[in-house]
């Protein structure tokens, strides 16, 4: 015969009887299961630090668009930049990073893979857009229209896939 589990060992349920005596209760796997399964899936109040964070980020955003119209309306049509080539060796450097570091967390079927994808398509679709939209016209518009279509934009669809996939399992969060 099999003795149930404590709680300690997550297959037992505490209850509290009405005079206020906590009792182990055994409980089957499937039951314990579905609560495991349920408690993940429940959404939680974010805490009130991470709420005005959020109503932070948002006014920020907010406040960005009329610069949007300032940007839009004074930036000069080309520009001359002092650290032009660190600028770009930078960026694909942090691509590199995010792609090997993406690769080998889900080699390793490490959960956080997702959050390392997520920033690699965003570093991936940056490129691809100050890429085309910084190049010459003829042979550097096409370099960097040929490069944004099959290499940046396919691997940043392939590292958001592996993002989504994974933060619709739960994320790393529930490991």
């Amino acid at each position: 015969m099999r003795r149930p589990r404590t709680h300690e060992t997550g297959s037992a349920a505490d209850t509290t009887t009405a005079g206020g005596v906590r009792t182990t209760e055994p409980v089957s796997e499937d039951a314990e299961i579905i609560s495991l399964y349920e408690a993940v899936r429940t959404p939680v109040p974010p805490a009130r630090g991470v709420r005005r964070a959020g109503c932070l980020l948002v006014l920020c955003g907010l406040v960005l668009l009329p610069w949007l119209y300032v940007l839009a309306t004074g930036l000069p049509d080309t520009a001359t930049a002092a650290h032009w080539p660190v600028a770009w060796v930078g960026l694909d450097a942090l691509q590199a990073v995010g792609l090997i570091t993406t690769g080998l967390l889900a080699t390793r079927r490490d959960r956080r893979h997702a959050l390392a994808a997520a920033v690699t398509a965003t570093l991936l679709v940056v490129d691809a857009w100050f890429d085309t939209t910084t190049a010459a016209t003829g042979g550097d518009l096409a370099s960097a229209v040929a490069m944004a279509l099959c290499a940046e934009l396919p691997l940043a669809v392939l590292c958001a896939t592996l993002a989504a996939r994974e933060l619709g399992r739960g994320g790393p969060h529930t490991s």
